[in-house]
């Protein structure tokens, strides 16, 4: 059977490509094997990042165990919790599509048989997945793995508690000292952050989707466990390329329909809605914000992992992971069975036979945490295209909630005003020109709704953004409204003091000015320039598309 690497390999004229080969140590023998490209993240940044040669090594004996050939390479990953709060976020978002061009770009200029990505954290897991579904050669995931969670007296704690704990020691409910010791606890081993966040979810969402094996989003960084899993990815992957398998045949609708059942389940970040349109757009899967809203009424939300309850992932882990998590919404009926996942077996086969071993982490159906899905979709006069809310995380006394807005142009300004104390009860803290275009690179606004829980403000304080939030965010914050402020969007018309209303039921979010007055402040409305203008951002802000659809970039 011809193979896709024959090109670069096979015959005569491929006697100096080999000759390339064999300068690296290749042998003919493992030339005449399926060619496997590794895209290792490995950097000494990211926590979830610094023990994948570990892992690739893994990955590689299985490879090499099912009678493949491992060829490895690097790309970038953004720590998005090291950097929030300044220049460094403009990058994180963007970096999204530097990794899926550069995953691309390897494996095109190399034209390889198949492909194993080793992501953890933030934009580098769903970057990886869009280069899968884009380059559709057969492919396979295996992250970094879920950090353990953090000790402090006597409590499960993690990243989220540091930032809250900032908030805590500026409005004088805690010390120095304790901040100190906070931050020494929160993060205690490698792996992406232990609540369910961002990267958390989209690695928990892969195994559903399919690209990945069960375990993938559950097994602790750390544990023996996860080399294991990599040593299986690694074999996976040579039958998979045996088999003709790739990321589009798994990666349907239907599958991305089952990952948006389990995400509501779980509670998951906000930003699993962006990602997940981004990788749908990528296999060409007509995915939008109205499959997420007519999901959220269907689904219960099962779990209660930090920001929003007491659990982490190991606790998932325990409980038995996302195939128990499947059964158990196995009566909605909402579950497609037929999706075939990398396994070898469908994703039904996968998970018929699990059972959950912590009822207080994965809930009955009967008895869940929330009675809707973790996430909605917010729409009105401020966000037409969309909007979205961790609903989950939302005091019930906050769903029906008419505050006053407090306008802030960037994400710094409204910072300081926090930590300076001039955000009151009662108040909307509206932070704009943060879009994909705007910002540019849609910056997580963790700092100032941590800043706004740890003050003790998040059950009388909304906060809404045409940027987004790291998943450890909670309370009434709206993200990704669309459209953006820089391209016109209404956001952008607010005025200090404005009345803007919710109603988190009914899925609503509307400015309360009359339309009189909004048309007299468009005629004068002149949207602000990209807060960068040279280096790559610039080209960015040009070309991203809206956050409704994923943010992803326009030709």
């Amino acid at each position: 059977m011809a193979r896709r690497s024959d090109i670069m390999i096979k015959g005569p004229q491929r006697a100096p490509h080999r000759s390339l080969f064999k300068a690296d140590g290749y042998t003919d023998i493992e030339l005449n094997r399926p060619i496997i490209a590794i895209a290792n993240s490995y950097n000494t940044i990211v926590p979830g990042h610094v023990h994948m040669q570990q892992l690739v090594e893994a990955v590689k004996y299985g490879i090499y165990m099912a009678g493949g050939t491992p060829i490895e390479f690097n790309v970038i990953g953004v720590d998005d919790g090291i950097a929030m709060g300044h220049l460094g976020m403009h990058y994180s978002l963007p970096s999204r599509e530097l990794i899926a061009d550069s995953v691309e770009t390897m494996v095109n200029a190399h034209p390889v048989d198949g492909l194993v990505i080793l992501p953890a954290c933030d934009k580098i897991v769903p970057g990886m997945m869009m280069a899968a579904a884009r380059v559709n050669i057969p492919a396979i995931m295996i992250s970094g793995g879920p950090m353990l969670a953090g000790r402090f007296s006597g409590t499960d704690i993690d990243l989220a508690q540091v930032f809250e704990a900032v908030g805590k020691y500026v409005n004088g409910e805690i010390t120095e000292e304790e901040l100190r010791a906070v931050e020494e606890a929160g993060c205690p081993s490698c792996g992406s952050c232990s609540g369910m966040y961002s990267a958390n979810s989209i690695n928990c969402i892969s195994e559903v989707l399919g690209l990945s094996l069960p375990g993938n989003g559950t097994i602790p960084a750390p544990m023996a466990a996860r080399v294991r899993l990599a040593k299986l990815a690694g074999m996976k992957i040579v039958e998979l390329v045996e088999k003709g398998i790739k990321p589009r045949d798994i990666m349907t609708k239907e599958a991305f329909l089952n990952a948006i059942v389990a995400d509501m389940a779980m509670g998951c970040s906000t930003n699993t809605v962006l990602h997940l349109l981004a990788i749908a757009n990528e296999a060409e899967v007509d995915l939008t914000l109205d499959d997420f809203d007519k999901l959220t009424d269907k689904v219960p939300d099962l779990c209660a992992f930090s920001p929003v309850g007491p659990y982490h992932l190991q606790d998932l882990d325990e409980a038995g992971g996302m195939m128990a998590l499947l059964n158990r919404l196995e009566p909605l009926g909402l579950l497609n069975h037929d999706c075939i996942t990398v396994s070898g077996k469908t994703i039904y086969e996968n998970y018929k036979n699990a059972r959950v071993y912590r009822d207080e982490v994965i809930r009955p159906l009967d008895k869940p945490y929330f009675p809707r899905g973790g996430l909605t979709i917010l729409k009105g006069n401020l966000a037409p295209d969309g909007a979205v809310l961790k609903q989950s995380g939302v005091d019930v006394s906050m769903n029906k909630f008419v505050g006053r807005a407090r306008v802030f142009d960037s994400e710094e300004e409204a910072l300081k005003a926090i930590f300076a104390k001039d955000i009151h009860k009662g108040d909307v803290v509206v932070i704009r020109y943060e879009g994909p275009a705007g910002g540019p690179g849609m910056k997580e606004m963790l700092q100032p709704t941590s800043a706004i829980a740890g003050m003790g403000l998040d059950k009388d304080v909304a906060l809404i953004t045409d940027g987004r939030f790291s998943g450890a965010t909670r309370g009434l914050s709206v993200g990704h409204i669309a459209p953006e402020a820089a391209r016109g969007g209404l956001i952008g018309l607010i005025e200090e003091g404005d009345k803007i209303e919710f109603d988190v039921e009914n899925k609503t979010m509307n400015l309360l000015v009359d339309e009189k007055t909004i048309e007299q402040r468009r005629k004068n409305f002149k949207p602000k320039p990209p807060k960068i203008t040279k280096g790559w951002l610039a080209r960015y802000a040009k070309m991203v598309g809206s956050a409704a659809k994923g943010a992803v970039l326009e030709y």
